[in-house]
């Protein structure tokens, strides 16, 4: 893999790291809540469900996903329930940012399991890595080595990406410290989470 390939595939890769998803945004809302060290310790679930679905597009098994309807429609809906359910979990959030049916303090335990299931919930994820990554590799070379080499650049780029969005939640802790600022936080990350569930509710394979 050349320079000229690298220089193409950063920039490219960033973009897609840096834009607003899920992850991203339950990375705000548990920076906002627990602070940027646990929220940045959380994003470990995410990177491992990222890093499976990269092994996935590699080994060619993501194939399984383009031609499998049930399959592809039956992980988008289960992505998209998990989403209203941590939507749900935000609205009736107390002010304080502690969720009523929930333990008093979550571990980061928890917020990694949360990021896991919310990216491995979203099948347009592998699907994305199947039609992306490829594009960067030349068939000529050796495929695995190559792949791996744009995996773990990509979930670096993911580490860079979920600490700018933690650091963004970390300046809102400040700024929404009053109890009627938290519950419009709350309820407004809800909201978002809300939408993206049922984006990903409609949405269709390519």
């Amino acid at each position: 893999m050349d320079a000229s390939t690298l220089m193409l595939f950063v920039p490219a890769c960033f973009a897609l790291n840096m834009a607003p998803g899920p992850n991203n945004l339950l990375s705000v809302s548990n920076a906002s809540r627990y602070g940027f060290r646990r929220s940045c310790l959380a994003g470990a679930g995410r990177l491992v469900a990222f890093a499976g679905m990269i092994a996935l597009a590699s080994a060619g098994l993501a194939a399984v996903l383009h031609t499998s309807e049930l399959l592809f429609y039956g992980i988008k809906t289960g992505g998209a329930i998990y989403l209203f359910y941590l939507a749900w979990q935000l609205w009736r959030a107390a002010p304080g940012g502690q969720v009523e049916s929930a333990t008093p303090a979550a571990g980061w335990w928890q917020l990694a399991r949360q990021e896991f299931f919310v990216a491995s919930g979203n099948p347009k994820a592998i699907l994305i890595f199947t039609a992306f990554l490829p594009q960067f590799v030349d068939p000529a070379g050796p495929v695995g080595a190559q792949f791996f080499v744009l995996g773990v650049l990509f979930l670096l780029l993911e580490v860079v990406a979920l600490a700018a969005y933690a650091w963004m939640g970390a300046r809102m802790q400040k700024w929404f410290a009053q109890p009627r600022g938290r519950r419009v936080f709350n309820r407004s990350c809800a909201g978002l989470l809300a939408g993206a569930g049922m984006g990903l509710l409609l949405s269709r394979r390519t």
